[in-house]
């Protein structure tokens, strides 16, 4: 049986050109001859191709917005129907959740001046950052991704056999990506107001160090989100509920009701949060 690759291929370079999609497909660089991604639901994804295919695409040469697939008419290309988090969606959110790299392929006819002049350009290995549902330009909703180039040694390849997973080693790796400037004072402030207690499960983790809990903010930062770094997009948590918030585990209702998960946020009363944050995360991070 075939083996799933997350990683570079061997003897193909950063750089190499393809002059279709059936010469990417040989190389083994992206299989599918259609399909923009390569992958499956319970493996993840090992590859993309950026074709200029969904509107909602921003390309911003080391990071990209990527549209999911699904929801466009077969012969007009038009999106005519909501997309969901299921199949090659599934796929890139596992990448995210499993921190597994995949392959990007810009083609000709994707609008960027990231794209080459002609044919498909393999642009290297990127991570799966984020991932969320918006109202999509066609007004239909669809599922973003939001990519970060990697430099990785060209040794590291991970390889995914369906019956037994087989991975290499773990070598390190330099991610290139932009920095946002938080503010730590903010993260204590709201940690220190609910004296390190999760405010879903009111769990507090003792370590050799102190008391331990995670700043989350609602309305993520950075680009495409754009949140605000500030005591009412944020929330303390213990790290399990974080990462269940972060990826649509559970949100909360504007009376602080937990949807997907039984109860309500506790919230002080000197932590006023800001519920446009709380609605967009309900609108862009759940199914």
């Amino acid at each position: 049986m075939s083996k799933r690759v997350f990683g570079h291929i061997p003897n193909v370079y950063e750089g190499d050109i393809f002059e279709s999609r059936i010469a990417l497909s040989h190389s083994k660089v992206h299989r599918p001859n259609q399909a923009g991604i390569s992958g499956s639901q319970k493996e993840g994804a090992d590859s993309i191709v950026l074709s200029g295919g969904y509107e909602d695409d921003l390309d911003l040469g080391n990071i990209i917005i990527y549209t999911g697939h699904g929801g466009r008419d077969p012969n007009s290309k038009k999106q005519v129907a909501h997309q969901v988090l299921s199949d090659k969606n599934k796929a890139l959110a596992i990448n995210c959740q499993n921190q597994l790299p995949v392959r990007v392929i810009r083609g000709a006819n994707h609008k960027s001046k990231h794209s080459p002049a002609f044919g498909y350009r393999y642009d290297g290995l990127y991570k799966v950052t984020d991932y969320w549902k918006k109202r999509g330009k066609s007004g239909f909703d669809v599922w973003l991704f939001r990519l970060e180039k990697l430099e990785v040694d060209r040794g590291s390849i991970f390889e995914l056999n369906e019956d037994s997973p087989e991975y290499a080693k773990a070598t390190r790796t330099a991610v290139i990506h932009q920095r946002i400037n938080r503010d730590y004072q903010l993260t204590l402030k709201v940690k220190e107001v609910y004296d390190f207690h999760c405010q879903v499960c009111h769990t507090r983790i003792v370590t050799n160090a102190g008391f331990y809990a995670e700043a989350a903010h609602i309305k993520p930062l950075g680009v495409p989100h754009n949140g605000p770094d500030t005591l009412d997009n944020l929330l303390c948590l213990c790290p399990n509920h974080h990462i269940m918030f972060d990826y649509g585990g559970f949100t909360i209702e504007d009376d602080f009701k937990l949807v997907g998960l039984e109860g309500e946020l506790y919230v002080k009363a000197e932590h006023r949060l800001n519920r446009e944050f709380i609605r967009y995360h309900r609108e862009h991070f759940t199914t």
